[in-house]
């Protein structure tokens, strides 16, 4: 029984130890700026030794992407369930219509969290998505390809090329409600919404098949 204890208490402590690296790489990337802080900085303000680091993580970039992973699994859930909310009031809705709902959901909750937004920064969305596109496991409890095709496909409809639809659309978003969210530039992201969601319907259109 003791054998088991120390087990439990040792799985624990390894999640302790890993969830404190994830919190405090947060904050410092979210203050400080990814390119200033270091694993050392990481490490000490964690309360653990800069190789316990490296135990969990490969590199700064591997505890990024898992940062990045837990914030998305978040925003993509609560989109997800906004969208099957939609859906059982209308189940009529076209994928581009579904898409919007999606993109509306995250980026609502994104406007809340002004750190996030700088932390998701233009430059990390659009390699990570397409890379979760390919593997299953980067977002844990869900698959990102599964979910995407069961939307794009609900309706029957056949696309010219559904993986570069994606990319372009997560390109589109990700290179633009930076600004606006954050400093209101060109516009609010009130007034910006209507023109980003008429360009995902026409990058829709643009790939469904005819």
């Amino acid at each position: 029984m003791s054998i088991i204890c120390n087990m439990g208490k040792a799985k624990d402590n390894k999640k302790q130890k890993r969830d404190s690296l994830l919190l405090n790489s947060y904050r410092l990337f979210t203050t400080k700026g990814i390119a200033d802080t270091s694993i050392s900085e990481i490490a000490d303000s964690s309360g653990v030794a800069k190789g316990t680091f490296y135990f969990y993580f490969k590199d700064k970039q591997d505890i990024i992407n898992h940062l990045i992973a837990r914030k998305s699994s978040v925003l993509l859930e609560k989109a997800l369930k906004t969208l099957k909310e939609k859906e059982e009031e209308c189940r009529e809705l076209p994928v581009e219509e579904k898409i919007i709902i999606l993109t509306d959901s995250i980026i609502n909750d994104l406007e809340k969290n002004p750190r996030l937004v700088k932390f998701l920064d233009r430059n990390l969305n659009t390699g990570f998505y397409m890379k979760a596109f390919d593997d299953d496991t980067l977002i844990p409890g869900m698959n990102i390809q599964e979910e995407y095709y069961k939307i794009i496909n609900s309706n029957g409809d056949k696309w010219k090329n559904a993986g570069l639809m994606l990319y372009t659309i997560i390109e589109l978003i990700s290179s633009t409600i930076h600004s606006v969210i954050l400093e209101h530039i060109p516009c609010t992201i009130e007034e910006y919404k209507p023109y980003l969601f008429d360009c995902i319907r026409g990058i829709v259109r643009e790939f469904r098949a005819s």
